[in-house]
């Protein structure tokens, strides 16, 4: 069956939360060591990472989560056209002129705008629209970084030619339980894969970012010593207590005690370019505060970092055993609460590719969305049924 056309996913002009997959060609090597020509990859991982950085900072594109493999890449965006709205001219043209500038330092960076050329761009009123159309475009945020690693790749590699297998592929996310689910599938590429044992160990991962900076909170160090010796998430930990610890009750690793602790996980060294978790944080003006590492400090789901992390570990483990566990106690209410099935939940997170194609989220949605662009999406459907209810 043919791919669904691009257009009819995506829509520049409303916030959408997009599933991005981009493979190699011929699925070669993309980063890592190529066991048949030894050649090693590993650095390009970090190219990407910065890439992404780069442009989380200057686009109205927000990255919920992310993992780099061998020879593709799982990016999960949400594109801000509301934000973007709101910035003003000026604020269009210096974040353009980042993207494409007119003149580079040596290094491919671009160079200080002059008063002449921000005046001159300030003034096409056409231009400037396209260009607020496109710093809120998801595609265009996969452009440029598509483009970016195709380069350096081809110029590591002394070649030229296609180094993407074609334009990425886009899933929707309709719902807060279609984004866990993809956030879930994405944070254990890895470990589905055999190459990491636990999510934390996961390099080059949205997970493996965030949970560096939870440790660093939950034990008042640096991120990166927080990186180093990391024990599994579920093990035993050194609780935190408030004031001076006397008689006071012991706080959950989830739950950092103070504004630090919350500036910490939310605006962390490792992270803070990513979105945070909790849509409700406990303490608004943390959230508030403003960040030039991303577009705004909107959360992704209902759920607090702790709940998150402690799923992602539970699920890893039924992954990595072969076979199905008990869902502890703490968890069920979390799938009660997003209306998951907690039986089928493994199963979805592993096979969430091939259960769904152009769209994912619970049936009501998705019949409307398939309605909408007039796809039969059946099988979808039924999964979504399923799974969601």
């Amino acid at each position: 069956m043919a791919r669904v056309n691009r257009r009819e996913v995506l829509s520049d002009g409303e916030v959408q939360v997009v599933h991005c997959i981009n493979r190699c060609v011929r699925r070669a090597f993309l980063c890592g060591k190529d066991p048949i020509t030894g050649a090693d990859y590993e650095p390009r991982r970090d190219l990407i990472r910065q890439r992404m950085e780069f442009l989380a900072s200057v686009m109205g594109v927000e990255v919920l989560g992310y993992s780099i493999m061998s020879n593709h890449i799982h990016i999960i965006l949400r594109n801000r056209p509301d934000v973007v709205s709101e910035w003003s001219d000026e604020e269009i043209v210096q974040r353009w002129w980042k993207l494409c500038p007119a003149r580079k330092e040596k290094d491919g960076s671009a160079k200080d705008i002059t008063d002449l050329e921000l005046t001159a761009m300030q003034g096409d009123t056409k231009k400037i629209a396209e260009w607020r159309l496109r710093l809120s475009s998801v595609s265009w945020f996969m452009r440029f970084l598509s483009e970016k690693v195709a380069r350096e790749a081809n110029k590591q590699d002394e070649c030229t030619g296609r180094f993407w297998e074609g334009r990425f592929k886009a899933q929707l996310l309709l719902d807060e339980a279609a984004i866990l689910t993809c956030m879930q599938y994405v944070d254990l590429n890895p470990v589905r894969a055999k190459l990491a044992t636990t999510p934390e160990k996961s390099d080059f991962t949205s997970a493996q970012d965030r949970i560096v900076d939870l440790r660093a909170a939950d034990s008042g160090s640096t991120a990166g010593q927080a990186s180093s010796g990391t024990q599994g998430l579920l093990g035993a930990r050194r609780p935190q207590v408030r004031g001076d610890g006397r008689g006071r009750e012991p706080v959950p690793f989830s739950q950092p005690v103070d504004d630090r602790g919350d500036r910490m996980v939310e605006h962390g060294q490792r992270a803070g370019w990513i979105q945070p978790m909790a849509l409700e944080p406990k303490r608004k003006r943390v959230r508030q505060k403003k960040s030039k590492r991303r577009c705004s400090n909107k959360g992704c789901l209902p759920l607090e970092l702790g709940e998150y992390v402690s799923l992602l570990d539970w699920t890893g483990r039924q992954i990595r055993s072969g076979k199905r566990g008990s869902v502890p106690k703490e968890l069920r209410p979390m799938f009660e609460r997003l209306g998951i099935s907690s039986e089928l939940w493994v199963e979805c997170v592993v096979r969430f590719e091939k259960w769904f194609r152009s769209s994912v989220g619970r049936p009501a949605k998705m019949e409307a969305d398939a309605a909408t662009r007039g796809n039969n999406r059946a099988i979808s459907v039924r999964r979504s049924r399923e799974m969601f209810g």
